[in-house]
């Protein structure tokens, strides 16, 4: 916003400088404006004079000097700087400040909303963590990332579905049910073979124990299939449990094994 106003204005300087013989117009739209890496060269910097210089085969000090005189006539700066070869750094008066923050705060929650997307339908897919373990703190990140990104498309007109994509099939799904089978018959005092690859966490334990809880040894000969819908069930519950704690939520849930059905 800002930035916009002082690239209009030195556009504008620029054009007066050109009308007037300063320099000619081939360094049109070819400087930049740029936030300086350091606070004491300015809120902005352009480098008119070093491309203005190059087309019109001059010192950049000598464009520099008038066009900062150009500038520094403006209200919008307090005070213009001539650096370096010839990098103009700019300083903004304080009360421009006041004119960008008072419509923000009049128009409240409402600021920065529009219809850009109406009528435009978004799918924003996110989390998607697998059913075999607690989120991690990467999952949370994207958690919030994504919750974001829906949150502006919504606010800028789109209609938006936010889907939590449920990897439910493949490999990893056989190797919950096998890890948590083998926690049930170590809990049980019964011979076991833990997968090389196995869930090594507490929370597989914990969904033994919670199996030997309900029905002690039923589950001894169950299908691995009783173990993986178990565990994945138990999983997601607390996957679910945490994702609302921070206030995200899903309008679908896409099972991955429905597409091999």
């Amino acid at each position: 916003m800002i930035k916009t106003r002082v690239k209009q204005t030195i556009d504008r300087c620029f054009a007066q400088g050109v009308e007037q013989g300063l320099w000619s117009r081939q360094a049109e739209g070819r400087y930049t404006v740029e936030v300086p890496k350091r606070e004491e060269q300015g809120d902005f910097s352009t480098n008119f004079a070093m491309v203005a210089a190059k087309a019109d085969r001059r010192n950049p000090r000598d464009l520099a000097a008038p066009f900062a005189d150009l500038l520094a006539a403006d209200p919008i700066f307090a005070r213009v700087e001539i650096a370096g070869p010839g990098f103009i750094n700019l300083f903004l008066a304080r009360d421009i400040w006041a004119t960008v923050l008072a419509p923000i705060w009049a128009e409240d929650e409402q600021f920065g909303r529009s219809e850009l997307g109406a009528g435009q339908r978004v799918l924003v897919e996110f989390v998607s963590a697998n059913p075999t373990g607690p989120l991690s703190v990467g999952h949370g990140r994207n958690a919030v990332l994504g919750d974001a990104i829906a949150r502006l498309l919504v606010a800028t007109g789109y209609q938006v579905q936010r889907e939590y994509y449920f990897n439910d099939a493949g490999r990893q799904m056989r190797v919950l049910g096998e890890s948590t089978r083998a926690r049930y018959l170590e809990l049980l005092g019964l011979p076991f073979e833990f997968p090389e690859d196995g869930y090594q966490g507490d929370y597989i334990r914990d969904i033994a124990r919670t199996l030997v809880e309900e029905g002690g040894d039923r589950f001894r000969d169950a299908d691995l299939s009783v173990f993986k819908e178990r565990a994945q069930q138990a999983i997601f519950a607390d996957i679910d449990a945490t994702l609302k704690r921070i206030g995200i939520g899903f309008d679908t849930y896409f099972n991955e094994h429905t597409l091999y059905a």
